[in-house]
Formats: structure tokens, C-alpha cells, sequence
């Protein structure tokens, strides 16, 4: 007899994979089992009230130790604030000037009046960063440079914010964290000054010479390929830490491999993220990438090797974060226009762009050295979680994706989200971290506690 509760008391999928074998997940408490439709249904009639002395012993017994049932159910990530935003990090969108006109561009950068941010308008955001973190009693402020162009563009103010931001760390006691997005082409002063002062840097590169010649020419029509292929040489050489974003294209999604293995074999990257086209921007009009397409071709990139397995990523499959929200928009991201204006996302760097409304939430105070923002638009975006998902509420792949990118789902053309394209590949790639892991962790059952398991567990026939 069993005496104790045996109701699977958290929230369970099952994951069709081939015949009769599937993988029941329980995503709150980070488990999972390969198991069949057996089993599965086992745990539907658990689940519906079956009597004691119809449970197999051993089966519960093996149901408890892989961590689907029994002990807490789990607790659901949430994110709750009631008061005005208080960031810890600036992104400083230092300019919309760029030296490429890559094809895909979301922001067209180049394309409009040049815009470059004012020094007094960094200098309030990071006062107003650092003091949030006094007050928080944190032990660090971040400041971070993006933009909606190439933020080396505007190179004086890189280097004299940072400097700012230093010496006002200095004062107040606290660790500036500093960190760059790039597109490469820099010269060797620049990168020079940025392995001796940065903390990272992620520089957006797409493998293979020839697909970066393509994908991301210069403004003067050469390619870019030498000045990144150059800019990556220079930081192996001295130790710095950087990672490599890549943009996958119609027309360059079968070579992703070959870019990969090249990557691997001739850098040092922290970490590779690769992402399909994106329709906005210069891209809007970019062959569209289909799902099916880039998950074979991904997942042929992380056989390449070893260590292609490790780095390659790609943001929606991301199995080892339990959150409720997909990135910052969600959460208070503090992003600086060139204007001085806040916006809650990177990609929304102009006021005039699609959706600008969505996201600008902030504007400098005329009456002191801070912020008013407008509580309407900053609750909604802080609504923007998988709670208020009802596409994504039967979603196995929910807690870890959380919805996926609020900005790219605007422009999939619907007012309510009901599943962006590139919901097939976050969970295709979902499923397959679960197997690794499984994998990794004897073959039958994965917990997150860091644990091997036995194997020979039994399961109904």
C-alpha cells in the first residue's frame, strides 16, 4: 500500500517523440523522464484519483526519485513591482550611424539623419543607474553600449562615458560592469582600448568570409569580413572575453554549419547565438527562413564538434532558466536614445519606429536629474509575461521561452500574440536540451540537482 499523497501535484507535459516513446516533463520542479504512453497514462490516472492498491510500488517508487511527483509542486518565476522603475543597468544607444548596411538590419541603421547622443544625456543616465544601486544596496551598476547603429561610431563619447561611469563607481563605492555589442570593424586603437577597459563584448559576425561579405557589406559597398575575421584574432590574442551573434538567412542557412566549424576551429568565442532573419527593418523584405530548415541545419552546426555543442545558442531554447519573461521588456530594461529617451528594448532605439509606443516609457525630468515615466505604458510592458500568454499556456517549453520576444511578435502582424514563427524551433530545441540531458544523466531520468541517475528503473510495460 501506498501511504502517502501519490498525486502528481505540479504541472506535467507529455512530448510526443517516436512510436509509443515520449518525454513526460514537470518544468517547475526541472525534471523529465523518457518514458511511453504507458507510463504516461499511468500518470493521467494518478493524476484522476486512482486507488492505492492500484499503484505499482516500484513505478511510484521510480516516479519519486526521478522528481515527477511527489515532495512541493514547485513554485511558478514571477516578477512583481508596484513601484517606479529603478534599473541597475544603462544601455546607452550612443548613436544610429553605422559603417555597414547589413541586408537584415532591424534598425535600417545609416539609413536616416544621423543622430548621436549628447555626453550630459550618458552622464544622467549613469548617475541615475548608480544611484539606484546605492539604494538597493547592490554592490554594482552596468553600463552597456547598443544602439540602433554602431556604437564605435560615436567613439569620444564611448570612451568618456565609460570613464565617467568609473570614477562615479570610484565614489560611490560600488563595481562598474561595462559591455559592448559591435559589429567588429574596428580599428586596432579601438581594439585595443576596449580589452583593456571592457568586461565583454558581443560582436555580431556570420561565419564564413564569404556569407559576411554578403550578408553584412560596408557602407561603401567592400566587405567586412577581414576587419571582423581581425577584430576577432586581436582579443584571442590577449585574453579578452567576447561572444559572436550570428543572423541566419535563406540564403545562408546552408552553410550555418560550415560557419560554425570555421568559427570554432579559428576562435575563441565565450559562446555563439544564432537567430533566423528577422522581418524588420532592411529585413523586411529578406526570404523568410522556415522553421524546419533552421532547427536541421542547427542542429547539423552543434555536430560539427565538441565544442560547437557547448557554445551554440539560440535565445528561445534555453532549458536551463526558469523565468516568467523572455528578456528585460518585461522587467524595467532601461534603454537610452540618442535623445535621451527611455525605452524598455535595443531594437526600439528611435521614437519614430513601429510600435515606439509600445516601448518609450521615460524622458529626462525637467525638474531634476532623473526620470518621469509614464506608469501606463511601464505596467504594460511589465505585463508582458507568460502568464498573459494564452497561446503559450499549453506550451512545454513555456517557462524557459516565456513567450519568446514581445518586439518580433508585433510584427507578426496579430494585436494578441498566437504564436510567433519561431515558435516550432524553440520547441524543437527545448526537446532536444531534454534528451541531452536525460542523456548526460544515465539515460532514463534528468533532475536538476546535479545528480546522476540509476539506471534500470522499471516502467509499466
Amino acid at each position: 500500500m501506498i501511504s502517502e499523497e501519490p498525486l502528481p501535484n505540479t504541472e506535467l507535459f507529455v512530448i510526443p517523440l517516436s512510436g509509443s516513446e515520449v518525454l513526460i516533463y514537470a518544468p517547475l520542479r526541472r525534471a523529465a523522464l523518457a518514458g511511453n504512453v504507458a507510463l504516461a497514462r499511468y500518470l493521467r490516472n494518478l493524476k484522476e484519483g486512482a486507488a492505492a492498491e492500484d499503484i505499482d510500488p516500484d513505478v511510484f517508487a521510480f516516479l519519486r526519485r526521478s522528481g515527477i511527483i511527489g515532495g512541493p509542486p514547485g513554485k511558478p518565476p514571477a516578477t512583481r513591482s508596484a513601484d517606479p522603475p529603478r534599473p541597475l543597468v544603462a544601455t546607452l544607444l550612443l548613436t544610429n550611424t553605422c559603417n555597414l548596411r547589413c541586408r537584415y538590419c532591424f534598425a535600417a541603421a545609416g539609413d536616416s539623419p544621423a543622430a548621436f547622443m549628447q555626453p550630459e544625456t550618458a552622464r544622467r543616465a549613469i548617475d541615475f543607474v548608480a544611484a539606484n544601486a546605492v539604494a538597493a544596496h547592490a554592490s554594482s551598476f552596468h553600463v552597456t553600449y547598443h544602439g540602433g547603429g554602431e556604437p564605435s561610431r560615436h567613439w569620444a563619447l564611448l570612451q568618456e562615458s565609460h570613464l565617467y561611469a568609473r570614477s562615479i563607481a570610484q565614489a560611490k563605492g560600488l563595481r562598474l560592469r561595462s559591455s559592448l555589442t559591435t559589429n567588429g570593424v574596428l580599428d586596432p586603437e579601438q581594439r585595443a582600448w576596449i580589452a583593456a577597459h571592457l568586461n565583454s563584448v558581443m560582436i555580431s559576425c556570420d561565419g564564413l568570409p564569404e556569407v559576411q561579405d554578403a550578408n553584412r557589406p560596408l557602407a561603401s559597398g567592400g566587405g567586412s569580413s577581414d576587419a571582423v575575421l581581425q577584430t576577432l584574432r586581436e582579443f584571442d590574442s590577449t585574453g579578452f572575453r567576447y561572444s559572436i551573434r550570428m543572423t541566419a538567412t535563406a540564403a545562408s542557412l546552408p552553410l550555418l554549419p560550415q560557419s560554425i566549424d570555421f568559427l570554432c576551429r579559428e576562435f575563441s568565442p565565450s559562446g555563439i547565438q544564432v537567430e533566423p532573419v528577422c522581418n524588420i527593418g532592411r529585413g523586411w523584405d529578406q526570404a523568410h527562413t522556415e522553421a524546419e530548415a533552421f532547427i536541421e541545419a542547427y542542429r547539423a552546426a552543434r555536430r560539427t564538434s565538441a565544442k560547437a555543442a557547448r557554445l551554440l545558442r539560440f535565445s528561445g531554447a534555453r532549458l536551463g532558466n526558469l523565468t516568467n519573461r523572455f528578456c528585460g521588456v518585461a522587467n524595467d530594461n532601461f534603454c537610452v536614445s540618442p535623445a535621451g529617451n527611455i525605452s524598455a528594448c535595443h531594437e526600439v532605439a528611435d521614437e519614430r519606429q513601429p510600435f515606439a509606443e509600445r516601448f518609450f516609457y521615460g524622458r529626462p525630468s525637467a525638474t531634476d536629474a532623473g526620470y518621469d515615466f509614464d506608469e501606463a505604458i511601464y505596467t504594460g510592458l511589465r505585463a508582458q509575461t507568460i502568464e498573459h500568454r494564452e497561446y503559450c499556456l499549453d506550451c512545454f517549453a513555456k517557462w524557459s521561452c516565456a513567450g519568446d520576444c514581445y518586439h518580433k511578435s508585433l510584427h507578426e502582424g496579430s494585436p494578441e500574440f498566437a504564436g510567433a514563427g519561431r515558435c516550432e524551433i524553440v520547441r524543437e530545441l527545448t526537446k532536444d536540451q531534454l534528451l541531452e540531458n536525460i542523456a548526460a544523466s544515465g539515460g532514463v531520468f534528468w533532475k536538476h540537482s546535479g545528480r546522476r541517475a540509476k539506471r534500470g528503473q522499471p516502467q509499466p510495460a
